[in-house]
């Protein structure tokens, strides 16, 4: 396979995930490629929030595929409403298997970390290393809880841009206001009544409704089980503000993959990458060129 000897902008490509689900994504080719890494982003979020990232890795010499998640960005929606860890665990693998470039690191936030977590404790092999952002096996439930709500918090959607600016704001005060919200039109898509609705299908919050206490334990005994069995070079990164992942969550998965790196990244919460992009992406770029 020949490589551009010029290092293009990102290009947006189709993938088919698990029975032939249309998922889309970003793909950025690296001059001399050291391997490829997978962008999984979180619950309610794009592609697009890896947009940094994805150009940093691709300048430090490694093809990148950042991928909307089913039912979120430009993804095709599940029509069963099928959003659970089977079926992005699958989506995942399905196309690893069409990039064809042997196993990859996989970068996870949140529900993407919880993703590329099982596929590599359940799925040995294919995965060749693992970067979790904010997440363990282990959540604190006020925290879930609170993204739980912003997510619900505007089912008719919003009058404008400014009204999802406020609501991005109001949720995550920390992070610097964008100069333009013309930005935003990433994270929303906008009906023919002219309201502006997040860039996902709501029948994603259906499996967060089954969430009661059974359930959450459940989640969580298959992730400590995973986590058990992963093999691979693993980093864990925390936003030490974060309010979904405690010290406690951390050593119990420390714990559990002993040869685990743990990076703490001062004055970011759970929104990791975009809270501080930069120390974010030399903590992984340092991470994987070490492999």
């Amino acid at each position: 396979m020949s490589f551009p000897t010029q290092r293009p902008a990102a290009q947006t490509v189709s993938f088919r995930g698990m029975n032939g689900l249309r998922l889309a994504a970003d793909r950025w080719w690296a001059t001399e490629p050291q391997g490829t890494v997978f962008l999984l982003h979180g619950g309610g979020q794009t592609r697009h929030s890896w947009h940094g990232a994805g150009d940093r890795l691709c300048k430090a010499g490694w093809n990148t595929v950042s991928l909307d998640a089913r039912g979120h960005g430009d993804s095709e929606w599940a029509a069963d409403r099928n959003y659970r860890h089977d079926a992005l665990v699958g989506d995942l693998l399905a196309v690893i298997d069409q990039v064809g470039d042997g196993p990859p690191v996989v970068v996870g936030a949140s529900m993407g970390g919880i993703t590329g977590l099982v596929a590599a404790g359940e799925h040995p092999g294919a995965i060749r290393a693992l970067v979790l952002v904010d997440i363990v096996p282990r959540l604190e439930k006020a925290g879930v809880d609170r993204i739980s709500s912003f997510m619900r918090a505007a089912p008719d959607g919003f009058a404008s841009l400014e009204e999802v600016a406020e609501a991005v704001h109001a949720y995550n005060p920390r992070r610097k206001r964008p100069a333009t919200i013309e930005g935003l039109k990433k994270n929303v898509r906008q009906h023919e009544n002219g309201r502006w609705y997040w860039h996902w299908d709501p029948g994603f919050m259906r499996p967060v409704e089954e969430m009661d206490e059974p359930n959450r334990a459940l989640g969580y005994d298959r992730m400590m089980s995973a986590a058990r069995r992963i093999d691979v070079p693993t980093l864990l990164i925390r936003g030490r503000q974060s309010d979904i992942v405690s010290m406690a969550g951390v050593e119990e998965l420390l714990a559990a993959v002993p040869s685990a790196r743990f990076v703490d990244i001062t004055g970011a919460g759970h929104m990791v990458a975009g809270d501080d992009n930069d120390v974010f992406g030399a903590a992984v770029v340092d991470f994987i060129n070490h492999l």
